[in-house]
């Protein structure tokens, strides 16, 4: 029984995350739904991990167990080819042994990309960033960095999801142009993330450049571990998995 594995990319407007649940589409759901046709028997996809409700993807990966009968379909093609628009195989392979989506991953790199023009949003990017007119780009960057390197990242872990620990070890946050000049896109790689993690971090480095809170604040609220301490989560359609290092 061949292990295929699959890079995904999608819109996720639409769709309530990556999970399948009770109610509604999801990009899980969707795809097992698809490979079921295809493999005339119920087959379960496993991803690298959930992407929460409105979030998009680029580089999501994930794996299935194919009957041995089916081993020579081209899975790619026969995917796309059932597929939704806002849903689509970037690559399908059989892969190596011992892989798992989940569990064999290393790293992953999320973007987050904001739009600073206050008098308008480009329609063909509002369902890709979050408007928030002018910020002190500067400060944000001092934020960031007191926020890169191993910490317990407890303050910026939304209620929902039951995990061992809150450390994690984050790479320098890179703020770079975003595809359109009135917007800056903010990477953030670590080794794993909490719930809403980066949604979380995104929020108090905007309230950090709206001026509502200093650098050296947004450190304090790291270390407090307190996430009544931060401020809200910021809105979803913001936030892109780019890829998953394994």
């Amino acid at each position: 029984m061949p292990r295929i594995r699959l890079t995904v990319a999608y819109i996720g407007t639409r769709y309530l995350g990556w999970q399948i649940q009770g109610r509604g589409a999801t990009i899980q759901g969707v795809l097992e739904e698809k490979l079921s046709r295809i493999c005339e028997e119920p087959v379960r996809v496993h991803g690298s991990g959930r992407t929460d409700s409105g979030v998009h993807a680029l580089g999501q990966v994930a794996h299935f167990d194919a009957p041995d009968s089916k081993a020579r379909i081209p899975w790619q093609k026969a995917l796309n080819s059932m597929l939704p628009d806002d849903i689509a195989i970037i690559n399908a392979r059989e892969a190596e042994p011992g892989f798992h989506a989940r569990f064999s991953v290393r790293s992953k790199r999320y973007a987050y990309t904001l739009w600073t023009e206050p008098d308008f949003t480009l329609p063909q990017r509002a369902p890709f960033v979050w408007p928030v007119r002018h910020l002190d780009l500067t400060a944000m960057d001092r934020a960031a960095a007191f926020l890169a390197g191993t910490h317990d990242f407890a303050a910026f872990q939304n209620a929902g999801t039951e995990v061992k620990g809150t450390v994690r070890t984050l790479e320098p946050i890179r703020r770079e142009p975003g595809l359109h000049p009135c917007e800056w896109a903010f990477r953030f790689q670590a080794d794993g993330f909490l719930k809403q993690m980066v949604r979380n971090l995104m929020g108090i480095l905007v309230e950090v450049g709206r001026g509502g809170m200093s650098p050296e604040e947004a450190r304090a609220v790291l270390e407090s571990r307190d996430r009544r301490l931060a401020p809200a989560t910021a809105p979803p359609q913001g936030l892109t998995l780019e890829e998953v290092i394994y």
